[in-house]
């Protein structure tokens, strides 16, 4: 294990208090949100105008905060969803300022709420009951749940319109696998109606309804970056609002004259409220970081609840005020024994890659693929010299960006420094940006990592290059594997957390709409493209593997089942590598854990065994070993 000194810091870094899902009571005078002050996550309440919070639970919510809460219409009880040790197959409960908790929705498989009608008689939830995800009417009174969507692909963001007698959705019916429609039917599933929103082929849906109920502000990427509309039902015309960044729309503003959108610069995520009239759009005077909108953001004043994150300082929660610009924190991130000063600020590194770095390609050859600028987040851990982790994101629809992430800080305390690759295929730069991962899993994405790591080495001669490990954790994971077997010799160790190693037994044991949204849409069925799913899945090159490994894996993950740790262990025995502290690679599995988990306690097991690992075969521990 690390040094007392260090095992405090991980420690302190792990109870730091985290504040999560934040959302507005239908009047604006309150604010729901999960926080883990106590040690472990509960329900606190705001009082918005006295500042006073309330801790509505006491171990009846989860600990892990992975799922958003919801008010009810009258903003008296809060909706959560429950699941068994962070399976994801969630039930919906109820719970009020009494502690008083009651099941509102159970049944099979993954349940979550979408949304809940104004006059508080029901709830619209998506649920895999049926096998895929679907929309379903809960009746508060009755108990009774329908069914009112029946699609083979999964069906995303279900809105109730203000009068409650429709309801907006996207899912695909198109011969166009990688399309996303935006639908309107009634308030019981019938009449749906395709809005044909942009062009088939791209992706649309539904942000928010007008508070007329003649409007929706919609998203499209038929111009390939990410874009706002206003959709008119009456006319079915659409104004298009658009910008030289990527966009996502989120809300209508409270009096209905404008809206908010999620814009993207470089690393950056900051809001921008338009005006539908003059059509011009300004970004909220905010640090850059990374602003966030919450689940329902609107408070009384004309003030938006949002979250404020950099690099170096934890999410705040600000109350903004879109006519003076005036912000005001509502509950001020904590920060322990430590100060924004002493976290490792973020710098924006790009380089042009081919996806074919200079290392070694032991797995697949590949030939040069397009050459793009891609950028990257560094963190300088101080050490001289330093050893870096590369550690790729997950998703893989996601992207790093400049806020305050734990285990980035957590790694820069132990003394490593840190890259994060925007690969192509992440999410901020527009479509054909996304699909450049399309088809090819473990090309030139894994490539663009390599190419980073390369790069940085290169460019910063403080970076150790004997030690550079690779680090990550669902789509990240499956990068740690393929990285190792793909580029060994780039690599002193490597640590694949919940990631992808055999694709066959991925599509065939995750859940339906992970199945269908992401691995057919992205790379076709095993039956289409079996030689595509055996040449891309990292178990089938354990050979390739060199330097040390640690295998994590939640035994509750329902995204990447435990199966994928377990393959890949069994495949590493039968070549003849072996398990241990001092062997070819060492292997743990998380109980009472899914895919990842915000719990305090489960954060301070994990960071223990990653400090260990990494002092033992890469840090100061290994350093001293090999002088």
């Amino acid at each position: 294990m690390a040094d007392p000194d260090a095992d405090d810091v991980l420690e302190s870094l792990a109870e730091l208090p985290t504040l999560a899902h934040p959302t507005a009571s239908p009047d604006g005078s309150k604010v729901a949100y999960y926080h883990d002050v106590t040690g472990r996550n509960e329900l606190h309440v705001l009082d918005v105008e006295t500042g006073e919070t309330e801790q509505w639970s006491d171990g009846e919510v989860p600990r892990n905060a992975r799922w958003h809460v919801e008010w009810d219409a009258d903003g008296e009880r809060v909706f959560f969803h429950l699941d068994d040790s962070g399976d994801e197959q969630n039930d919906v409960y109820a719970i009020d300022a009494e502690g008083t908790v009651e099941p509102v929705v159970e049944m099979d498989g993954q349940v979550a709420v979408h949304d809940v009608s104004e006059d508080g008689e029901t709830l619209l939830v998506g649920s895999t009951r049926d096998g895929q995800m679907n929309l379903y009417a809960h009746d508060l009174a009755s108990g009774e749940t329908t069914k009112l969507t029946d699609y083979d692909r999964a069906v995303w963001t279900g809105l109730f319109s203000p009068d409650g007698d429709r309801i907006a959705y996207v899912t695909n019916e198109s011969d166009d696998f990688d399309n996303m429609d935006v639908y309107v039917a009634d308030a019981d599933g019938s009449n749906p109606r395709n809005l044909a929103v942009g062009e088939t082929g791209a992706e649309a849906g539904p942000a928010d309804w007008g508070p007329d109920g003649q409007r929706l502000l919609v998203s499209d990427n038929s111009t390939d970056l990410g874009r706002s509309g206003v959709y008119h039902l009456d006319s079915g015309e659409v104004e298009w609002f658009e910008s030289e960044f990527e966009e996502q729309p989120h809300c209508f503003t409270a009096d209905g004259e404008g809206f908010v959108a999620i814009r993207t610069r470089e690393a950056a995520k900051m809001p921008v409220v338009y005006d539908l009239d003059s059509g011009e759009g300004r970004e909220l005077a905010l640090p850059e970081g990374v602003a966030s909108p919450a689940g329902e953001s609107h408070l009384a004043d004309d003030r938006l609840l949002l979250t404020h994150t950099t690099p170096t300082r934890r999410p705040d929660l600000l109350a903004y005020d879109l006519e003076s610009d005036e912000t005001e924190t509502l509950i001020e991130a904590e920060y322990g024994p430590f100060s924004p000063a002493e976290f490792a600020d973020a710098e924006y590194v790009t380089f042009e890659s081919d996806g074919v770095p200079e290392t070694r390609q032991a797995a697949v050859e590949h030939d040069p693929y397009d050459t793009l600028e891609i950028g990257g987040l560094l963190y300088d851990s101080g050490e001289r010299p330093s050893p870096l982790i590369v550690n790729p994101h997950g998703g893989p629809r996601a992207m790093d960006t400049k806020s305050f992430d734990l285990y980035t800080q957590f790694l820069v305390a132990q003394g490593y420094s840190v890259l994060q690759v925007n690969y192509r295929g992440s999410t901020g730069r527009g479509r054909s940006f996304v699909r450049e991962l399309y088809d090819d899993w473990g090309g030139a994405e894994q490539g663009d990592v390599a190419v980073g790591a390369e790069h940085v080495l290169a460019e910063y001669d403080w970076l150790d290059e004997d030690r550079v490990t690779v680090f990550g954790g669902s789509y990240g994971g499956y990068s740690a594997y393929w990285q190792l077997v793909q580029y060994p010799d780039l690599y002193a160790a490597g640590i694949a957390w919940i990631g992808l190693t055999d694709l066959d037994d991925q599509y065939e044991n995750t859940m339906p709409h992970f199945r269908t949204e992401l691995m057919e849409k992205n790379i076709g069925t095993p039956a289409e493209n079996p030689e595509f799913y055996r040449e891309r899945s990292p178990v089938e090159y354990v050979e390739n593997l060199s330097a040390p490994l640690f295998v994590l894996h939640g035994v509750n993950d329902r995204r990447v089942p435990v199966s994928q740790a377990r393959l890949f262990r069994e495949a590493l025995d039968e070549y003849g590598y072996t398990e241990g502290e001092d062997a070819d690679y060492e292997y743990e599995e998380l109980g009472e854990e899914g895919h990842a988990s915000s719990d305090i306690d489960q954060k301070i097991r994990l960071f223990r065994l990653l400090a260990d690992f990494l002092d033992r075969r890469v840090g100061v521990e290994a350093a001293a070993a090999d002088d």
